[in-house]
């Protein structure tokens, strides 16, 4: 029994060693992303518990919103590698490979810290004044930003 335990960790260990060397330096975003959404999704929970708004659909629609987080990041991995291909035909070297990637992967975290915040607060769990102050500014910018998007995005358009 303890052999066949020992080749499921060998296994399981190789497999995240091999994942952490092919992602390379976005492996770091991507761990902190998924660490992220997992106590944005714990507290989540426990705010939807305490405040008797606890509903399997609810908790559903959370984990499908992660899966479509890890989706974006899949989706800036394939822009990258798309873009550093492109460039490397053209003989073109940037000395990276990676960008919007680690773009998108500190946004969602930024999102996930911010959700996990705010579930604290509704749990009644005292924020020090600083980090109130830090996840209005936070917010602000990202609003702003996606604002700048949406308008970006309807001038494209006419």
């Amino acid at each position: 029994m303890q052999s066949k335990d020992f080749l499921q960790q060998t296994f399981v260990s190789a497999v995240i060693t091999g994942l952490l060397h092919y992602l390379g330096i976005v492996a770091v975003p991507i761990i902190i992303l998924i660490v992220a959404m997992i106590i944005d999704y714990i507290t989540g929970m426990m705010s939807a518990w305490l405040n008797a708004e606890l509903s399997s659909k609810k908790g559903i629609k959370g984990i499908v919103k992660k899966i479509s987080y890890l989706a974006l990041v899949a989706v800036a991995m394939i822009v990258d590698w798309l873009i550093f291909q492109g460039l490397q035909q053209i003989n073109v070297d940037l000395h990276y490979s990676v960008f919007f990637v680690v773009l998108v992967a500190v946004w969602l975290i930024i999102n996930e810290l911010i959700s996990v915040l705010e579930n604290l607060s509704r749990m009644s769990v005292p924020i020090p004044n600083f980090l109130k102050k830090l996840i209005n500014r936070l917010k602000t910018t990202i609003d702003e930003s996606e604002r700048e998007d949406k308008n970006y995005v309807q001038k494209d358009k006419n």
